[in-house]
């Protein structure tokens, strides 16, 4: 695995880089060699956070992990990566799809899953153009933490969120 390091707001310490090697390194029996790991530090006040994304085909396996110690930090996202590998490991690897970042030991494995994923419910509404502000709004209207509309400039779905900090995102299709 190539595991590319990064830090907001601090220095990577040789111990932590070292850290996060051995850690992440456990990764390895999963994931081929060449397989991207893309690792993220920061820190805010007394929030140490790890941001772990590998970007494997067709999928993004992702966790963030925040804790008062960075390496807490980094033992807890190595072990949730794990689960979700373990957890939703049919879903991830699609037989039709090309496995070419797992490695043959992993795909082999029959892990149990503990809970399928179903839809218990599903709801139909008509979707009106409007602005990201606006799709802002109604959303504070309704009390959700999301909303889903067409896009009055580009006419295309987007998705309104709420962020922490009282802050939104905008979720947009690449082009």
């Amino acid at each position: 695995m190539n595991i590319t390091i990064s830090g907001k707001n601090m220095d990577i310490t040789p111990s932590l880089r070292e850290a996060i090697q051995e850690k992440l390194g456990k990764l390895d029996r999963y994931f081929t060699p060449d397989t991207d790991v893309h690792v993220t530090l920061s820190v805010e006040k007394e929030r140490q956070k790890i941001e772990v994304t590998i970007p494997v085909k067709g999928r993004i396996i992702r966790s963030e992990q925040v804790s008062n110690d960075m390496y807490v930090s980094i033992d807890l996202v190595e072990e949730v990566i794990e689960r979700q590998l373990r957890k939703y490991k049919n879903k991830i690897i699609d037989k039709k799809q090309s496995a070419v970042n797992f490695q043959k030991a992993y795909i082999d494995n029959d892990y149990m899953e503990s809970e399928d994923i179903s839809i218990v419910r599903s709801k139909r509404f008509d979707i009106k153009p409007m602005y990201p502000e606006d799709a802002c709004v109604q959303m504070e209207l309704l009390g959700h933490n999301f909303f889903v509309f067409m896009n009055a400039d580009t006419d295309q779905v987007n998705v309104v969120y709420k962020r922490k900090g009282n802050t939104y995102g905008l979720i947009e299709p690449e082009e």
